[in-house]
């Protein structure tokens, strides 16, 4: 099943309407529909369904959800090499608060494709 499928599958299983979903996230109902038809949805969207049905679809989509959490290890191993430097010294909160707003960035770039 591709994502799409996966996603109406959890939104007719949660029996919420189309009308009432589509509201919700302020979309077109056949945007939706669209939606269902697609193969590789943004985590964007998956996420704002996720988020009404309160269903987490990282379970039904690990591979969507992969790359994220490789992100999130290398996010999670820079900062235990950051914490070596000297928190006293003002190029120790520089370093780290640049390297946080350029993984940020990246992880949002790759959210969106």
């Amino acid at each position: 099943m591709h994502n799409g499928e996966v996603i109406e599958l959890a939104v007719r299983r949660d029996n919420i309407s189309i009308s009432e979903l589509s509201r919700k996230l302020k979309v077109s109902r056949k945007s939706i529909y669209n939606w269902f038809k697609k193969e590789n949805l943004s985590l964007e969207i998956i996420n704002k369904i996720g988020d009404i049905l309160n269903h987490d679809f990282m379970k039904d989509l690990p591979e969507k959800y992969g790359q994220l959490n490789i992100e999130l290890n290398k996010l999670k191993n820079e900062k235990e090499s950051i914490v070596n430097f000297d928190p006293n010294l003002a190029h120790y909160w520089k370093t780290k608060y640049i390297n946080l707003l350029e993984n940020y960035t990246n992880l949002l770039i790759k959210c969106r494709s």
